[in-house]
């Protein structure tokens, strides 16, 4: 969905491989149903590894988006997944950014991932919502948004757990409507999750040595 040619697919087996390698696994709480495109997916941004886990995310949506990305120029490959530029000292390009973007929601139904903070930060606290969401959202016809609070958990295994917990689709209201859904939504804790992606199962189940001992009692049977 996300790739269009040969660096598109290998760009995305890295993301995965990064995902898997990192991560005991990622979970989620899929939708009710499917989300119409054009959408907003507008997450917060706590974590180095967010858009990592919101390719996935809109891999298994099936919504083929878009991604702003700060360091863009330090890997452009991100261009054949949906990443384009968005430098925070070159205020042209960003501009540039938004009018593509809007343009490619309205006539080819792309979505966006969009962190709507702006920057990176540590959690908990939710940093007030950048200007670019709004202008967006009132210049895309029939958008649909999204959304979407990313968690991480270290504690129970070697490595950590993503947690992504969708909210329900919304129309545009105001950013301040948005800021409020996003905080509550923070707070929630869904009563199950689904797997949205594998990770690396930890050392003690990589390699636990009662597999081999029970392998051997079978074989003496």
């Amino acid at each position: 969905m996300q790739a269009d040619d040969l660096m598109g697919r290998l760009v995305s087996a890295m993301i995965r491989r990064s995902v898997r390698q990192r991560f005991r696994r990622v979970l989620w709480n899929p939708p009710a149903g499917p989300i119409s495109a054009p959408a907003i997916l507008y997450a917060n941004h706590h974590g180095w590894m967010d858009g990592y886990v919101m390719f996935h995310v809109v891999e298994k949506l099936g919504l083929r988006s878009l991604d702003w990305i700060q360091e863009f120029d330090a890997f452009p490959l991100f261009r054949s997944v949906g990443g384009m530029p968005y430098p925070k000292d070159r205020p042209e390009v960003r501009a540039a950014t938004i009018r593509k973007t809007i343009r490619m929601m309205n006539e080819e139904q792309r979505s966006l991932v969009l962190f709507a903070e702006g920057i990176l930060h540590r959690p908990p606290e939710l940093l007030p919502f950048g200007r670019a969401l709004e202008v967006v959202a009132t210049r895309v016809k029939a958008v649909t948004l999204v959304p979407v609070a990313l968690r991480y958990e270290m504690s129970l295994h070697e490595r950590p757990e993503a947690r992504v917990n969708l909210g329900e689709p919304h129309g545009w209201a105001n950013v301040e409507d948005c800021e409020q859904r996003m905080a509550r939504l923070l707070g929630e804790e869904p009563d199950s999750f689904d797997v949205l992606a594998e990770g690396t199962a930890d050392v003690n189940e990589r390699m636990d040595m009662r597999r081999i001992r029970d392998g051997r009692e079978v074989r003496k049977r």
